[in-house]
């Protein structure tokens, strides 16, 4: 999907990309009509004085909040809707291609806010992080190591502030987020129990992830009242706008002190993470609806 061409020393690229279709509003769960697949002219080389980073996207990250910015709301600085005609945003792993930037230089891998296409121009390259444990798989900084990763560890250890002995219960614990929710918790020393929506997706909770017990929610009558004897965090990164800029959770500071607690759990193999990737950037609209349909086993990702 990549054709070169020089004119006046400037690399030129032919940028596939999905797009918002120019709908007045997404109701309900987003279809594939809601997006489709176009292709633009790129420039790779960064023009004198700008600041931008051209990236090559490596991996997309599919997560739930694409469905919120995809709505037709009010801008609140809580949600920012996505706009029809432009290319879908969201987290992702990627390559600097060339930079004006001064903390970043062609090479680098980065994770951060880039767009569903193959290349992408990062504006704003304050809302990278850089990515410096390459001996772990790249795909793992769209999950565990990413935005996934670290609103499980803020969640819980943050905003649950969890005690050795107490019950936690995890819903959609086999997702990306909650399967790490749900192993924190194991290694705090308390009683774990999961929620997902399949039997296969049980047994793996049971067995891969080590829960004390998990039920399919699909299969239960009322919830209600056990809910009310509990603690109810929820946690989500829904926020449009440079992370970094709109929440404290996102800096170098605290992504730091995340790293250095969930980094020797993964080497020492006291964590473990599962991910569905899909392959090509022609699969990301069915890999995005899959979420909401169960289809997906592990956090979503795609590969470029």
């Amino acid at each position: 999907m990549e054709f070169k061409y020089r004119a006046n020393w400037i690399i030129l690229t032919i940028n596939f990309m999905w797009c918002r279709r120019y709908s007045e509003t997404v109701s309900g769960f987003p279809k594939e009509s809601d997006m489709y697949l176009t292709s633009a002219t790129v420039s790779l080389k960064v023009a004198e004085g700008s600041n931008t980073v051209p990236v090559k996207n490596l991996y997309l990250s599919c997560d739930p909040y694409l469905r919120i910015l995809m709505t037709k709301h009010e801008d609140n600085g809580v949600f920012t809707s996505l706009t029809p005609g432009s290319p879908i945003e969201g987290f992702g792993v990627a390559r600097v291609v060339d930079s004006g930037h001064p903390e970043f230089k062609k090479g680098d891998l980065v994770w951060g806010t880039t767009g569903w296409e193959e290349y992408s121009v990062i504006k704003n390259p304050e809302g990278l992080f850089k990515i410096h444990q390459t001996e772990l798989p790249l795909s793992y900084y769209s999950g565990i190591l990413g935005m996934p990763g670290m609103i499980a560890w803020a969640g819980f250890y943050e905003i649950c502030a969890p005690k050795k002995g107490e019950y936690v219960f995890v819903s959609a614990a086999s997702g990306a987020v909650g399967q790490l929710v749900g192993q924190f918790a194991k290694l705090m020393g308390c009683y774990v129990v999961g929620s997902a929506g399949s039997k296969e997706k049980i047994e793996r909770l049971k067995n891969k992830f080590a829960f004390d017990d998990a039920f399919n929610y699909k299969e239960e009558q009322d919830l209600v009242t056990a809910l009310k004897r509990g603690q109810n965090a929820r946690c989500s990164a829904s926020k449009h706008e440079t992370p970094r800029e709109n929440c404290s959770m996102w800096n170098d500071l605290t992504y730091s002190k995340f790293l250095d607690v969930v980094l020797p759990l993964i080497r020492e193999g006291k964590i473990v993470y599962v991910e569905d990737i899909v392959e090509g950037l022609e699969n990301a609209p069915a890999a995005l609806l899959g979420l909401f349909s169960g289809r997906n086993v592990g956090k979503q990702v795609i590969m470029l």
